[in-house]
């Protein structure tokens, strides 16, 4: 087991831009992260089958015309169906944050519920508030989820930027959701109880949920941005941690993906 042999895929191009931090992320907890260009998976200059995890990440891709995620979900729908299919069955993981998350919501990875991945059950609409949300806000994980990327969080802080991100299903949907324990995260407040108020709840989501999974627990999507808190100087408080002592060796969006490489490092590089 050595988290240097997992290779991870981080999309770029067509607007999206957090394909520096999103490697950083999957390169500090030791794994080999590439940034690709989109179109060159569609050319068939690279193949998913290269890698053990998939990073959708954050931005504006084709300046969210039609919606949030709505193109670039057409594209690898449409282009990139089979491969994966094949990923998934594979046992390998994939993250969607942010526009990643609307993305995967849109193609029908998460919450796929029945297995029926690729077809929508789920969307990320325009937030409550009807502008654009740049905060930081509590996180409280559900301990019965499947999730992988969540293992042995319990309430974390992370940042949020986004306009659309009120997680939004129909009530037999949401009903399912919950029975499932799919939800991975929810907006809380301080003292970690479920926030349904704004701003702890910073858009109105349904249920107050922030992140997904699908029963495997392996295909994740998630509004806040954990990619952005690597290091404890990223914090807002940074300065007040420093002088009660409290300063950590590193930011809490770090175990996002230690958990994601450490999984890919035990179950995948072998195969």
């Amino acid at each position: 087991m050595n988290n240097a042999d997992v290779k991870v895929l981080v999309i770029t191009g067509f607007g999206l831009n957090c394909e520096t931090e999103t490697a950083a992320a999957f390169n500090y907890c030791g794994a080999t992260a590439e940034k690709v260009h989109l179109n060159d998976i569609l050319d068939g200059k690279r193949k998913l089958s290269e890698f053990h995890i998939l990073a959708l990440i954050g931005g504006f891709s084709f300046g969210d015309h039609l919606g949030s995620g709505s193109v670039f979900a057409n594209r690898v729908k449409y282009n990139l169906r089979e491969q994966l299919e094949q990923f998934i069955a594979d046992g390998k993981l994939v993250i969607g944050i942010c526009n990643g998350f609307q993305t995967l919501t849109r193609l029908g990875m998460v919450p796929a519920l029945n297995g029926e991945y690729f077809t929508q059950q789920a969307a990320l609409a325009h937030n409550e508030s009807g502008v654009f949300r740049d905060d930081w806000v509590y996180l409280k994980t559900n301990q019965d989820s499947p999730c992988i990327f969540t293992k042995g969080i319990e309430l974390v802080r992370l940042p949020i930027r986004h306009g659309e991100g009120k997680f939004i299903a129909d009530d037999a949907t949401l009903k399912m959701i919950e029975q499932n324990n799919l939800v991975a995260l929810r907006y809380a407040n301080a003292d970690g109880s479920t926030a349904t108020e704004f701003p702890a709840n910073p858009n109105g989501s349904s249920n107050a949920i922030a992140a997904i999974c699908d029963a495997s627990g392996r295909v994740f999507g998630l509004m806040p941005h954990p990619e952005a808190f690597l290091s404890p100087f990223n914090s807002p408080d940074w300065t007040m941690d420093k002088l009660k002592g409290e300063l950590p060796e590193e930011g809490q969006g770090v175990i996002f993906f230690r958990n994601a490489v450490e999984f890919a490092a035990a179950n995948l590089t072998q195969k």
